[in-house]
């Protein structure tokens, strides 16, 4: 009776390395059809599992970020109007800051869409005094803030993150990810000057 031999495995079973710019394509693919920041590892779940049921090996939030590097140098090489940028712990899509002005022309945003300025500075104190309550916020801008803070909470720019460890036990207001996300900024850390978020958010007409 002849001898079985255990047979090597075939190439084809293997998973297959998943091609560099594939992986771009799709990372961009992804980031670009949400309008939200998508965390790298959120993307490397979703195409590892595309990867997984093709053969292909899967990839890690390491991976994802490599491929964000590669894009923008991309954009970079062809002078594209846009970047994929870290913000509020995701990646997303965002112009240029040199094509500020011609978007603003462009898009014209009614006014009740805007802050108004009791709302930027409102919210800039908050944003920098971070845990703070109401009547410090209060007694920083000088004048009562009930209708700005209802305000600012309904577009979820600010949450209740807690109570003071004082009488009364008043509710601390901190900014959201909705914030980072709306200003374009990756945290906190980055917030830019009061100044030029008045510039950038100026009152209604």
């Amino acid at each position: 009776m002849p001898e079985v031999t255990e047979q090597p495995a075939s190439a084809d079973t293997e998973n297959r390395p998943l091609d560099d710019a594939l992986l771009a394509g799709r990372v961009e693919a992804i980031v670009l059809s949400n309008s939200k920041p998508v965390p790298a590892a959120r993307i490397a779940e979703v195409v590892s599992a595309l990867a997984q049921a093709r053969g292909e090996v899967t990839v890690e939030a390491g991976d994802i970020e490599r491929a964000v590097e590669s894009l923008n140098a991309a954009y970079d090489e062809t002078g594209r109007a846009f970047r994929i940028e870290p913000v509020a712990g995701g990646y997303r899509v965002m112009t240029r800051s040199e094509h500020a002005d011609v978007l603003a022309a462009f898009h014209r945003k009614q006014a009740s869409s805007r802050l108004s300025r009791p709302a930027i500075e409102t919210l800039a104190i908050i944003a920098y005094k971070q845990p703070i309550t109401r009547a410090k916020l209060e007694a920083i801008r000088g004048v009562g803030c009930g209708e700005v803070l209802k305000s600012l909470l309904e577009r979820r720019l600010i949450a209740v993150t807690g109570r003071a460890e004082e009488l009364g036990r008043p509710m601390l207001y901190g900014t959201t990810k909705q914030f980072l996300d709306s200003f374009g900024i990756r945290s906190v850390k980055d917030l830019p000057s009061v100044e030029s978020m008045v510039t950038t958010h100026g009152e209604p007409a």
